[in-house]
């Protein structure tokens, strides 16, 4: 299934990722795919903030991932890792324990420039990939 939504400002991209993350499941892989200055941590700032994750939201770029355990589960979520393979290759996602992450039953995953991983990503990931049509203005394109 694909769906497209037009957002017009950061603050329609976080809003996005707190509905998202109130209709999620554990075990569930979010690929945020895009160029940069698109929104995508700006979504998964969103998300996190819905699941009540403890701040600061920071981009993952620097620390590859960045887990945030949840003080009170939501939707049987107790953990979300959020990671950027920007700055790696697959073996090093694997070496750093990817598929644990991704196996993890009370927990979920978002992850930025996951073309970069693509080998690794499982069949039932949900991609939403970021198109910055104008300053403001992103298409979102989600499919899973």
């Amino acid at each position: 299934m694909t769906e497209t939504l037009i957002t017009t400002g950061a603050e329609e991209t976080r809003s996005f990722g707190k509905k998202l993350a109130r209709e999620i499941m554990p075990g569930a892989l979010i690929c945020l795919k895009g160029d940069l200055g698109t929104g995508k941590t700006t979504f998964a700032q969103g998300f996190l903030e819905g699941l009540g994750a403890a701040r600061p939201y920071v981009s993952p770029t620097f620390v590859i991932m960045k887990q945030y355990d949840l003080p009170q589960a939501k939707n049987g979520i107790k953990r979300v890792y959020h990671a950027d393979a920007y700055r790696v290759e697959t073996k090093d996602f694997v070496s750093l324990g990817f598929s644990e992450w991704c196996t993890d039953t009370e927990g979920v995953v978002i992850l930025e420039w996951p073309e970069r991983v693509e080998k690794l990503i499982p069949k039932n990931a949900v991609w939403i990939t970021f198109t910055a049509k104008s300053e403001n203005e992103r298409e979102l394109k989600i499919e899973n």
